[in-house]
């Protein structure tokens, strides 16, 4: 089987998130599934959307269809529909960057307003990221590659019911620290070496935090995230929900 394309397993679960069917004229509902994969095919290579190949219609059509898909929150209701039956007997937090390419650049409302900055590596987007005890993403964060994880961290780990919260030695903040214990949250985070009273952490549990890793790893395997080339934050953050929702239900 062609590995841009959808297990039936996966297309049942994505099938009923999906606009419109296969009776409505236009774009709007005609053959969902192809249409799907014709998005996957773009985040697999890292392709502009004018060499979508034939078999999958008209690229500009396609591409269109995709921002009224964006713009309607399909791809962020089909992510919460795979990952329903998440496990939080702990949850790990991390960041990674992507590099932006300059296709990605030159957005109307200016890079920064679309989660892009400049940093050490040149014009980067951050990908905050927050995944359960099997790696499995829950939610994710998007801001300009040169901030602190800290910032967005807080919106990312609210409302989310874990027992334990593995990090590195980046999260090491006393806010967040603070903010864990009134959760009575078991704090797997190493404590940084300046600190004048150093704290102690699990350290057999701090070894499952490779997960985080493991799925930045998987994540990247699709060539459209690892080297952003969507000029907008909706659309890149579209794209990494689709993707996770395809690594989420193997």
């Amino acid at each position: 089987m062609d590995r841009y394309i959808l297990t039936d397993a996966q297309w049942a679960k994505m099938e009923p998130f999906c606009l419109g069917k296969v009776t409505d004229r236009g774009r709007s509902g005609k053959d969902n599934r192809l249409f799907l994969e014709a998005v996957l095919w773009i985040a697999r290579t890292g392709s502009p959307w004018r060499d979508l190949p034939a078999h999958f219609g008209k690229w500009n059509t396609v591409f269109k269809r995709y921002r009224d898909w964006v713009k309607a929150g399909v791809f962020e209701t089909i992510f919460a529909s795979v990952n329903e039956d998440v496990d939080l007997e702990y949850a790990m937090i991390d960041g990674t960057i992507v590099k932006v390419h300059r296709h990605g650049q030159g957005a109307k409302r200016g890079t920064f307003k679309q989660s892009i900055g400049k940093s050490r590596g040149g014009m980067t987007c951050k990908i905050l990221a927050l995944v359960d005890s099997l790696g499995n993403l829950i939610k994710f964060r998007l801001m300009p590659g040169q901030y602190h994880d800290l910032v967005e961290t807080k919106p990312l780990i609210e409302d989310v019911d874990f027992q334990a919260l593995l990090a590195d030695k980046a999260f090491d903040a006393d806010w967040l620290i603070q903010e864990l214990n009134e959760r009575k949250v078991k704090v797997v985070i190493p404590p940084k070496s300046n600190r004048k009273v150093m704290r102690a952490f699990d350290t057999i549990m701090y070894k499952w935090r490779h997960l985080i890793e493991n799925y930045f790893c998987k994540l990247k395997e699709f060539k459209r995230i690892a080297m952003r080339s969507c000029k907008t934050d909706t659309s890149f953050e579209a794209m990494i929900q689709l993707c996770a929702s395809l690594i989420n239900s193997r």
